[in-house]
């Protein structure tokens, strides 16, 4: 027995639902993965006509610790209907799944599956929030009260 047992301290197995930052290989495969999708999305080669003519962005995209599900979060170009084009995402899975296999060298090509990108939605109503005049007001008399504190300046 060691002295951490001993001691009362044993050591304890990590929790199965605690979140890890995600590997160099995870970030690095999850990079090559939304590199390739980027490349097939720009060239538009479908055959379903509701992706055909959609301009599709591959934001990022999050993979698995064991590299065999992959999540690519998109967003449409100039529009915010994305969730229009999910289901015909869900169609072009097997296809977009092959491609991903022959750009890259995996022991196992990983599933996919497309969520929207609420992001950029998020940061323009914060923005939006940020711009009201009862919050600037408030932030510029937090400045005048600390001004050792940074602040955020008005950019209107």
């Amino acid at each position: 027995m060691n002295k951490a047992a001993r001691a009362g301290f044993a050591k304890q197995a990590p929790s199965r639902l605690a979140k890890r930052a995600p590997s160099q290989r995870q970030l690095r495969v999850a990079e090559e993965i939304r590199h390739v999708l980027s490349g097939i999305f720009g060239r538009g080669e479908f055959r379903d006509p509701d992706l055909a003519d959609a301009r599709i962005t591959v934001t990022e995209v999050r993979i698995g610790p064991d590299l065999k599900r992959a999540t690519a979060f998109v967003i449409r170009l100039g529009r915010s209907d994305v969730d229009a084009l999910i289901p015909a995402l869900g169609r072009a899975t097997p296809y977009l799944r092959g491609q991903v296999a022959r750009a890259l060298r995996l022991r196992v090509a990983p599933d996919l599956t497309f969520t929207p990108d609420r992001a950029l939605d998020h940061a323009m109503k914060i923005e939006e929030l940020m711009h009201r005049p009862e919050i600037a007001r408030d932030l510029h008399s937090d400045a005048a009260e600390n001004p050792d504190e940074p602040h955020i300046p008005n950019s209107a």
